[in-house]
Formats: C-alpha cells, sequence, structure tokens
C-alpha cells in the first residue's frame, strides 16, 4: 500500500468509525507507528486535515468545527493531462504575474497548488522538473501597466492609456473602459469599450506603455455582447463572424488537425482520400491566415475567393524573396 492509498484509507476509517484508535490504524495500514505519525503529520500540513486526538475516547477523530475544516482536499492519486497543464500552467504563470497587485493574495494561492501538486509519492519538484510547459512569442509586459490595468478593472474604473500601434508605427493616448483581461496564446490582452471610437476593442497590454487609473466609473457592458461581439471571431480579432474559411488539409496533415479546435462554432469531415475539409468562422482574416500559412503545401484555402487570393498574394510575395 503506497502513501497516496494510505491517505484515503486513514480518511475512509475516520468518517465510517468516527473514532479510530493509533493501534487500529496501524493494524489496517500495516504500517509501524512512526510511519503512521508521519502520515498524520503530513496530512495535517499538506492537505489542512482537521484530525485531534480525543482524550476522552482514546482515539483519533476529525473536527468538523476547526478552522481548516474547509480547506481539506486529499489528492486525486493520478492527474489527467488536462488537470497538469492546468495547475502546472497556474503556478507558473501565478510566478510570472509576482510581484504585481495581488502579491500577498498569489503567494498563499501558489503554496496551495503546490501542495496539490505534491501528492502521494510524486513531489511537485519532480513534476515540474519531469513536466514542461513551454510558451512560444511571449512578449514582456509593464509591470506598473499590468498593475494599473488590473486595478482598474477589478475597481470598475476607466483608464487613459498610450497604445502603440504597430501597424501604423504611432502611440495613441485614448480613454478607455476596461472589460476583461485575457491571456491568449501566451500573452495578455485588454478586452475595453474605446470612448474614442465608440466601441469595443482588443488592446495588446504588451503594447501599453502607460495606464493611468482615472476618477469616473467605467461603463458596463453585458457579458452576452462582449461574447456576441469579441468571441465571434477568430483568434483574438473581434468582431461578428461575417465569412466562412473553407480548408482543406491534405491526407498526412489531416491527422493532426482533425483533432484540433480552431473556433467553437469549426465544422469539419473527412472526404474518401482522407483528407480533411475544415470550415471556420471568422471576421478578420489576419489570425487566420497566419495559421493557414504555417501548414505551407499541406492546406488549401477553397473559399472565399477574397480570402483565397489573400493567400495566393502572400505566397508569391514569399517566393519573391527566395529568387535567386
Amino acid at each position: 500500500m503506497d502513501r497516496t492509498e494510505r491517505f484515503y484509507k486513514i480518511h475512509r476509517l475516520l468518517t465510517q468509525r468516527r473514532f479510530v484508535s493509533r493501534e487500529a490504524f496501524q493494524e489496517e495500514l500495516g504500517v509501524s507507528r512512526a510511519t503512521f505519525k508521519r502520515d498524520l503529520e503530513y496530512l495535517r500540513d499538506r492537505f489542512n486535515m482537521p484530525v485531534v486526538w480525543d482524550r476522552d475516547q482514546g482515539a483519533y477523530r476529525l473536527d468538523e468545527n476547526s478552522p481548516q475544516a474547509h480547506l481539506f482536499q486529499l489528492p486525486g492519486l493520478w492527474f489527467s493531462a488536462e488537470e497538469v497543464h492546468a495547475l502546472l500552467t497556474m503556478e507558473q504563470l501565478l510566478e510570472r504575474l509576482q510581484p504585481g497587485l495581488l502579491g500577498a493574495q498569489v503567494r498563499p494561492l501558489r503554496e496551495r497548488i503546490r501542495k496539490i501538486l505534491d501528492s502521494g509519492d510524486f513531489s511537485a519538484a519532480d513534476l515540474s522538473r519531469r513536466i514542461r510547459i513551454l510558451q512560444m512569442g511571449v512578449r514582456p509586459v509593464n509591470a506598473e501597466s499590468f498593475q494599473a490595468i488590473s486595478s482598474a478593472l477589478l475597481s470598475r474604473r476607466r483608464l487613459r492609456i498610450d497604445h502603440f500601434r504597430r501597424a501604423a508605427n504611432e502611440t495613441l493616448s485614448r480613454d478607455v473602459s476596461p472589460q476583461r483581461l485575457v491571456f491568449y496564446r501566451d500573452n495578455w490582452y485588454l478586452d475595453a469599450w474605446c470612448h474614442l471610437r465608440k466601441g469595443l476593442r482588443t488592446f495588446s497590454v504588451d503594447a501599453i506603455a502607460q495606464a493611468i487609473v482615472l476618477s469616473r466609473r467605467a461603463r458596463e457592458i453585458k457579458d452576452t455582447t462582449l461574447d456576441d461581439h469579441l468571441g465571434a471571431g477568430f483568434g483574438i480579432f473581434s468582431g461578428r463572424a461575417a465569412h466562412t474559411a473553407v480548408l482543406r488539409f491534405s491526407p498526412m496533415r489531416a491527422r493532426w488537425v482533425a483533432r484540433e479546435v480552431w473556433h467553437p462554432e469549426q465544422d469539419g469531415q473527412f472526404e474518401l482520400d482522407g483528407a480533411y475539409v475544415l470550415k471556420v468562422p471568422y471576421s478578420d482574416p489576419r489570425e487566420l491566415i497566419m495559421d493557414v500559412l504555417k501548414y505551407g503545401p499541406d492546406v488549401e484555402v477553397l473559399a472565399p475567393a477574397a480570402l483565397r487570393e489573400q493567400i495566393r498574394t502572400l505566397v508569391s510575395e514569399v517566393q519573391g524573396l527566395y529568387k535567386a
């Protein structure tokens, strides 16, 4: 019986019998007194099990009135791929956020995540060493700006931001009402109501050179409106999906793409030769074009004609760069 199994058995015995003597524990678990003592200390310190010694009964019991009772949680014997990814990503993400607006709150949260990962015979350090979460294309954000954005977002205040527009190579100052912070493809984005443009916009947080919290209350936008406007397009670009891209992937590449989620409302089906046709709604084609181009000759844009022409033009320009 490994340590995790003993933890569950200790909890089960206390739940079923209410009072359990030290001798009964040792007999049921098949361990020495020293091992049982270590298990008990581990359960108290790491998982907040509210187990106490009842002198009147001469046995152990669970103290349901203990301040730690609501914190008690036994670890799972195994983590699924999604759970490991979520926990490790969260732990690393919290590490990147420090020091920041939530520094005091983040530290105990990180410790709690480490305790969950540090379950049974698998230590958190071993999991972190053996399982890696690799991030690509991360753009560092200004700590002071991020703190101001977070503060305005949570206190529901307007922001004055200096935002660098990369495409136009210019910096604009504008007042916005922050609605959501989004962590997408390893970078932060701010969904906000722009009072200059009178509409919803998405700003790259790393492109915000300065952010000042204003005293005026932020304009509130309904969640349904945000979802309809910002969640309908493809990727990070907002706007209602007005087009549907029809992409045909080669039989070889189909083995991967058929299992990928490009959009919540996508539709895909295999053809007789093993090729895979994927239909994806989009509003702004920029991010979609980048995703299509990375597959090179393994994907063909079948429709719409405008998107197909954009891809053809870009491919021709790339060919021009590599002419002898």
